[in-house]
């Protein structure tokens, strides 16, 4: 299993029982990008690495953001200069080792009577942004008169209007990054695992030295060792910390954010909008390939941390906003394609509102040795997986006397992100759509196909051709699906439906409408390659119709 190193649902077993036979330099709890981002640095640095998460890759907060790396604009508002200096940078260098998900985008900034930035404001903000964060030259900060913001959108408000800065944001899609970042881990020598719950901790003289863990899968439970242990669990740090005893001093403070998913059609923006609302808040309104997605809230959360949900209050909210800016779209809840909702695990401060915390991270240290991280956000994972791993790599040349290399995760491309510079990506695209040319297949599709699974691709298109050649009834299309889940199953470690249409490749989301054809070709060969019985596809079934249900109901 270990030459080939690979994320694959097919050695799953095997890794579990590996990992339950060594003892690691390092054990780390939580599967999202936090994680993902601790495990490849330290595995990087010659560390023996492990990493268990409960639920599926990046399926808490890593899979339900508002999916940008971004610089943090509004931080500079709240004067907080160093977070936007290190997000630019990171942003930078995330576009660099992974072009294919990580999309410069062009976002107007609409300056209106009232709002959040005046003229002048906007104008010194991008402006210091720039300079921070680092931004190439071509891609600063333009600001637009009335007129010039009215022909740059024509959607927007007009009777309020004043003018706009456009600048860049990087979109990303967050489940994909978590999974190249850990399919990267991986190749690097890492042990990862979803579905698998550390259940408790083992201790020896008061000293953290393992966890109990459990395959949700098949009820099997595993002891795994580790020299030092880390909780990354994203908004379940808390809970992990109260198992061992060290739940005292700062908490998370957690609070909810919600997106709604339009055809684009039904909002046809030119470019990203990031605008006021009336309440004082600014939302995002972003086009993706065929859609148009908006968001999102900032409210206290208490509920279940596994299923934060959309309520018929919070789709009403963000759709009075849209109609607000977008007055000509008249948006309804009809157009509603579907949504998610998503948990920040910030820290907290007595005393301030939800968009009043800070978004930086924090470490914990407990009496037993756990060492917890906690907040931070998406663009920053990078820098707080080398803070970490610089913790781990001290305490481990005090205590045995060895020496690791420094943090070299700036300079390591990520799984899928095999290109020269992002500028080859076009060309790449054409050569593989020409490949599938005569089956049909459009150089869209390869297109939406590449901005999944990049330089990756490649494999997936040959198997796609191999199934054309070894069944001719299919269409071109199911030949490709197929090749794209079987991609998914040996190198991404999918065990459910909902791993691979809502995770892997965002169907759920942004292709709801082509689902009812697919998911049930996806369920028939997931039980024939994860040899499920009759019970177990059934369980399947349901637990994908709630997921399907979920994304489009308003509680």
């Amino acid at each position: 299993m270990n030459d080939q190193r690979t994320l694959s649902a097919r050695t799953r077993q095997t890794c579990l029982e590996e990992m339950a036979g060594k003892r690691f330099d390092l054990l780390i709890i939580g599967g999202g990008v936090t994680g993902a981002g601790i495990a490849l640095d330290a595995a990087s640095r010659g560390l023996s690495v492990g990493l268990v998460e409960k639920q599926d890759f990046a399926a808490g907060t890593s899979s339900r953001s508002t999916k940008l790396v971004h610089g943090g604009l509004r931080y500079l508002k709240q004067g907080d200069v160093q977070l936007v200096r290190e997000v630019g940078r990171e942003r930078a260098i995330l576009y660099r080792n992974a072009p294919h998900i990580v999309i410069p985008e062009k976002m107007i900034l609409p300056i209106v009577e009232k709002g959040t930035y005046g003229k002048l404001a906007t104008s010194i903000g991008l402006y210091i942004y720039d300079v921070l964060a680092g931004v190439e030259r071509k891609e600063r900060r333009i600001m637009l008169n009335k007129k010039q913001t009215m022909e740059a959108e024509p959607l927007l408000r007009t009777d309020i209007l004043k003018g706009g800065g456009l600048y860049f944001e990087y979109r990303t899609d967050d489940a994909r990054l978590t999974i190249e970042v850990m399919k990267t881990a991986r190749s690097h020598g890492a042990l990862c695992v979803n579905y698998t719950e550390a259940t408790e901790f083992l201790y020896e003289n008061g000293k953290v030295t393992g966890i109990r863990a459990k395959d949700l899968l098949t009820g099997t439970e595993y002891a795994m060792h580790a020299k030092k242990i880390v909780n990354a669990a994203g908004p379940w740090v808390d809970q992990l910390r109260e198992k061992d005893k060290s739940l005292y001093g700062k908490r998370l403070h957690l609070t909810k954010g919600v997106h709604l998913v339009v055809p684009y059609n039904r909002l046809p923006l030119k470019q990203s909008v990031y605008f006021d609302v009336s309440d004082g808040r600014m939302l995002f309104a972003i086009p993706r390939n065929n859609s148009t997605y908006i968001g999102t809230t900032d409210t206290n959360y208490q509920g279940v941390l596994e299923r934060p949900t959309v309520t018929r209050e919070d789709m009403e909210y963000v759709l009075r906003a849209a109609n607000e800016m977008f007055p000509t779209v008249k948006l309804t809840e009809q157009d509603v394609s579907s949504s998610w909702a998503g948990l920040r695990p910030l820290i907290h401060e007595d005393g301030k509102s939800p968009s009043e915390l800070s978004r930086k991270d924090e470490i914990f240290y407990s009496k037993s040795g756990l060492i917890t991280i906690a907040g931070g956000k998406l663009t920053g994972f990078r820098k707080m997986a080398e803070r970490i791993v610089d913790v781990v790599a001290k305490q481990l040349a005090e205590e045995e006397g060895r020496s690791f290399k420094p943090c070299q995760t700036d300079k390591i491309v990520l799984a899928g992100g095999n290109f020269a510079s992002a500028s080859m990506i076009p060309a790449y695209v054409k050569k593989q759509a020409e490949r599938l040319g005569a089956a049909g297949i459009g150089e869209e599709q390869i297109r939406v196909l590449v901005g999944k699974f990049g330089s990756n691709s490649e494999k997936i298109v040959t198997k796609c051709l191999e199934y054309m050649e070894q069944d001719q009834t299919q269409t071109a299309a199911e030949a490709l699906l197929l090749a794209e889940l079987h991609y998914a199953l040996d190198e991404e470690m999918v065990m459910t439906a909902s791993d691979f249409l809502i995770r892997r490749t965002g169907r759920l989301f942004f292709e709801r409408d082509s689902l009812e054809a697919v998911y049930p070709r996806v369920m028939d060969e997931l039980a024939k390659e994860l040899h499920w019985d009759a019970e177990r596809k059934d369980r399947e079934w349901k637990a994908f119709a709630e997921e399907y249900h979920l994304a489009k109901t308003f509680l």
